[in-house]
């Protein structure tokens, strides 16, 4: 089952995705709240409530015809994994990891598919990452890898782009990784049960004006995310509506010869199989207006 996040007047509400089509949760189960991390919070069985809408006659309105929102419009927390592809972290003149380069996202950089990712005006080294994000549904601390994947609600896609320069500043990472439109994230939430375990064995692409820039598999994660659930929640708790983006594999534009920044009106898509495709266009900062 997809879900999705869509924006009506100054709200957001949670969408069940039937072909081209979505349907409007939230107008046949009030009692269900319209933002996803409270829905999931609030232990409401989203699944049998997308079941039922799919089987209902509610009106259908166009997906193209919606604007998104960010799959989790506003997460408790954004966890993210750099060097979690080996050839990526070869490509960075970095070994193996002993232990994952966690790293935070703030909710204020994400957007939606089809919303302009932002060239900051301070640095022209834009740069693309193809990844998976785990959406949380469960609260849990101290899971053992053999019981994870029970926290997890879902998968989507996710573009960590990233502000090179500024990312390199400081060994922490974070400044270049929280620029505002630099987390796109979406189009659609895929549930759990509707691939395998672990979102394992799926090709993940980054393509960049339509050229292949990032090819790989999931199944090459250096920890996988059962492993990923086990090691965060030795430290800290995970809640429903969090997400856990798992890392990029090798391609990146910073590691080629020469670097390839993303400019003013590239379009960049990441697609991994059986979750979908977020499509982002890249666009320059404007000056505040006075």
């Amino acid at each position: 089952m997809k879900f999705v996040s869509f924006r009506s007047a100054t709200t957001t509400r949670i969408g069940v995705l039937d072909g081209d089509a979505v349907i409007d949760l939230n107008a046949l189960r009030p009692d269900i709240p319209a933002d996803l991390t409270k829905a999931l919070a609030s232990g409401a069985d989203l699944v049998a409530a997308g079941e039922a809408a799919l089987a209902s006659d509610a009106r259908r309105i166009a997906a193209s015809g919606l604007k998104l929102a960010p799959v989790v419009p506003r997460p408790g927390k954004i966890v993210c994994l750099g060097l979690n592809y080996f050839d990526h972290a070869k490509e960075g003149g970095r070994e193996k990891p002993d232990y994952p380069w966690f790293f935070l996202r703030g909710a204020t950089s994400l957007i939606a598919a089809d919303e302009p990712g932002i060239r900051p005006r301070v640095s022209e080294k834009l740069d693309y990452e193809a990844e998976l994000a785990v959406v949380i549904g469960k609260s849990g601390r101290h899971v053992p890898v053999d019981r994870a994947l029970e926290l997890v609600f879902g998968y989507a896609c996710f573009n960590d782009i990233s502000v090179r320069d500024y990312q390199k500043r400081t060994p922490q990472w974070t400044i270049g990784k929280n620029f505002d439109g630099t987390g796109a994230f979406g189009p659609h939430l895929v549930t759990a049960d509707e691939l395998p375990p672990g979102a394992a064995g799926l090709r993940i692409q980054c393509r960049l004006n339509g050229e292949v820039m990032q090819d790989a598999n999931t199944a090459s994660m250096i920890w996988g995310v059962a492993e990923t659930i086990a090691i965060l929640t030795e430290c800290l708790t995970l809640e429903p509506g969090d997400v856990i983006v798992m890392g990029t594999p090798a391609g990146v534009g910073f590691a080629r010869n020469p670097p390839v920044w993303m400019r003013d009106g590239d379009r960049v898509e990441v697609e991994i199989d059986g979750i979908g495709l977020l499509a982002t266009t890249i666009r320059d900062e404007q000056e505040p207006a006075r």
